[in-house]
């Protein structure tokens, strides 16, 4: 995907031509679904006019009170799929233009990137989590 995707550069991917798509429609390696294609190059352009990445970041720290969610799960069975807050950011970030962001894709980018902390308290990372979770400086 990486590779198929211009190392995620979103500059680069808002310039994927339709000779691009047809390549990639045609690439094994990757989900060779147009739909999903097409609304990956849209959502690059989304994130570029909203001011990328830092204005991206403060979009789901605002939400936050600028702190990681800190959950004390103790059993795999209570990590959720999604949330009421990522069912709220799933709404608001396709109002804003944005395709294929769930609720559970939004709760999953939330765990992946450190916004919420879903680790069972008996794994070593909660506790490290809990320590290194941190807004971003402004």
């Amino acid at each position: 995907f990486r590779k198929a995707f211009a190392d995620f550069e979103p500059e680069a991917i808002v310039r994927f031509t339709p000779a691009r798509i047809e390549k990639l429609m045609a690439d094994p390696g990757i989900v060779r679904n147009r739909a999903k294609i097409e609304g990956t190059i849209k959502s690059a352009r989304v994130y570029l006019d909203m001011g990328g990445p830092e204005v991206f970041a403060r979009f789901f720290w605002d939400r936050l009170d600028g702190h990681a969610l800190q959950t004390n799960l103790e059993s795999r069975r209570q990590v959720q799929t999604y949330t009421d807050l990522s069912t709220d950011l799933s709404k608001q970030l396709k109002s804003k233009g944005f395709n294929f962001c769930g609720p559970t894709i939004v709760y999953a980018f939330m765990q992946a990137t450190g916004l919420v902390n879903d680790h069972l308290v008996g794994c070593y990372r909660h506790a490290e989590c809990a320590t290194l979770a941190a807004p971003p400086v402004s």
